[in-house]
């Protein structure tokens, strides 16, 4: 069984701080993963006006936002401009490229992206692609290979923008299966590699699931025969909870499972032929466990 395993890196101190220690974890167990990161201004403290939408504050009191995240990552960017993660934590994308593993884009503004995606200007989102992948490409000396919308927030017109960049792969929204995302009955060439997994800060605190049953809960999600996509967050997964984590890895390779890079889980060329990626359409819904909207699969007509 294989576990695609996507990093997600939203904020400053995720990239210094859970990066390094991700990539420790990774490199014990011979594992590579792919990175996904946000190299802008680090503005994730914009997010506290959510506060009064019922449905976000509830889910930051249950997942114990301030001790899982740090009073750092919940305030940055909100009483002064955020720093240029990119530039200030320039080594630690180096190092993660330098360790073999797969590096997307995620955002150049990870809170612009969230809180703006579906009403923003097309020109706004293409800028903000391209500076995230022209500073990647910068840091770590080669292009990116794939990229990640941050919250699975993915429109059609975002869909569409991606086929300009060369891309093997997105994941931009949450579903079952690899396909290729059709819009205005056009089937675009990049495929979708959807989350499938729960993430830990949708679940925690839910249904009765700590951190002492958490592991348990996730390895009963995976399912041998079909996709298995796990999105783990740098600055959870690769600080606070770090050594949940390891406990998970080790978990489910004692089980013979293994974890691969996104783009290692696409069928060859040969495998494509015989057996075309299916179409798909990525529709907007909401999720258990998680505040607004984000990007779902779903069927063609």
């Amino acid at each position: 069984m294989q576990i695609g395993l996507r990093i997600d890196v939203d904020t400053l101190r995720g990239t210094r701080e859970g990066v390094p220690r991700l990539c420790q974890i990774l490199a014990a167990r011979n594992i590579h993963g792919t990175f996904f990161f946000s190299v802008g201004p680090d503005n994730m403290g914009r997010h506290l006006w959510r506060l009064l939408r019922p449905q976000f504050l509830i889910k930051m009191l249950r997942s114990n936002a301030p001790g899982l995240y740090g009073w750092d990552i919940i305030l940055r960017g909100t009483f002064w401009p955020g720093p240029i993660i990119g530039e200030k934590a320039a080594d630690a994308i180096r190092q993660a490229a330098l360790d073999g593993h797969e590096i997307g884009v995620h955002a150049w503004d990870h809170h612009a992206w969230q809180s703006s995606t579906d009403h923003v200007a097309e020109s706004t989102v293409h800028a903000w692609i391209q500076q995230a992948a022209d500073l990647l490409t910068r840091l770590t000396g080669q292009p990116p290979t794939c990229a990640a919308a941050p919250g699975w927030r993915c429109t059609d017109g975002i869909l569409q923008d991606r086929e300009q960049f060369p891309f093997h792969f997105n994941s931009d929204c949450r579903g079952t299966s690899i396909f290729r995302p059709v819009v205005e009955s056009k089937e675009l060439t990049q495929p979708q590699i959807p989350n499938t997994l729960p993430t830990y800060d949708e679940v925690i605190g839910q249904n009765g699931i700590t951190n002492e049953t958490y592991n348990d809960y996730l390895v009963g999600q995976l399912k041998p025969d079909a996709l298995n996509v796990l999105t783990v967050h740098a600055e959870v997964e690769g600080i606070v909870c770090a050594e949940l984590f390891e406990q998970f890895l080790d978990k489910v390779i004692a089980q013979g499972g293994q974890f691969v890079p996104l783009g290692q889980l696409l069928p060859s060329t040969r495998e494509s032929a015989s057996n075309p990626i299916e179409r798909g359409k990525i529709v907007k819904q909401v999720i258990p466990g998680r505040e607004g909207w984000v990007g779902v699969q779903a069927p063609v007509g």
